[in-house]
Order: structure tokens, then C-alpha cells, then sequence
């Protein structure tokens, strides 16, 4: 499947120092994981995995947010439907990063992690 230009152009997450601090301790995912919500801000106002950060693959700054990221961690990404996920996941591959978990839609994601979705 080909990504579409609004996609490719968005390829650019959220820094470091946005995800400081941000792990999970839930029961579903491992001790550590950063959990990372690659919606738009509207979308994450709207509704998010507690503790999740906004990273927007929307946005154009994805790329270089994603670059400044430890490669070394455990990431756990979701969107709306896995989609967005799947390309995050992707860009975040092809610049080293080797633990990566697409949660799918925010619904399957908190099931799959056990965080409650807020507000």
C-alpha cells in the first residue's frame, strides 16, 4: 500500500523531553514502555491513553521529533484505526528503533495495554 502525500509530508513525532517521564507501568504492557498517540491534537484532546503523548505523524516536525527519541526504548503507538500507527512504526524502523508495538486504534489499545482512555 502506498502512503499518501499528506502521510509522507507528516512524517515528523514528538522529542525526548515530551516523552520524558512517560512509561507505563500497566499490567499490559512492559515496565517502561512510552506510550505514543500519533493523532492529530484534536483528536488526542478528544480522547487519549492516559499517560500517552501527542506525537503527530500529521505534522511536519515528525521527522526530526521521532530522530531525537531514544532508540533504545519500548515504544507502544496508536492512532484511530492502526493506520497512522503502522506508518509511524515504520518511519521510526527505517532510523533504528527495534521495539516498536502498533496498538492499533485507541479502542484495541486500551485494551491491548489496560490504560483508561481520558480526557
Amino acid at each position: 500500500m502506498a502512503l499518501s502525500r499528506r502521510s509522507l509530508m507528516g512524517l515528523v513525532i514528538g522529542t525526548t523531553a515530551a516523552l520524558a517521564g512517560c512509561s507505563s507501568s500497566s499490567a499490559g504492557l512492559p515496565q517502561g514502555t512510552v506510550v505514543i498517540d500519533v493523532r492529530t491534537p484534536a483528536e488526542y484532546a478528544s480522547g487519549h491513553l492516559e499517560g500517552a503523548t501527542n506525537i503527530d505523524i500529521e505534522a511536519n516536525t515528525f521527522s526530526a521529533k521521532i530522530a531525537k527519541l531514544d532508540k533504545n526504548a519500548a515504544y507502544f503507538v496508536y492512532c484511530h484505526s492502526g493506520n497512522r500507527a503502522a506508518q509511524a512504526i515504520t518511519a521510526m524502523k527505517a532510523i533504528g528503533f527495534t521495539k516498536l508495538t502498533n496498538g492499533m486504534g485507541i479502542d484495541a489499545a486500551a485494551q491491548t495495554s489496560g490504560l483508561k482512555i481520558v480526557k
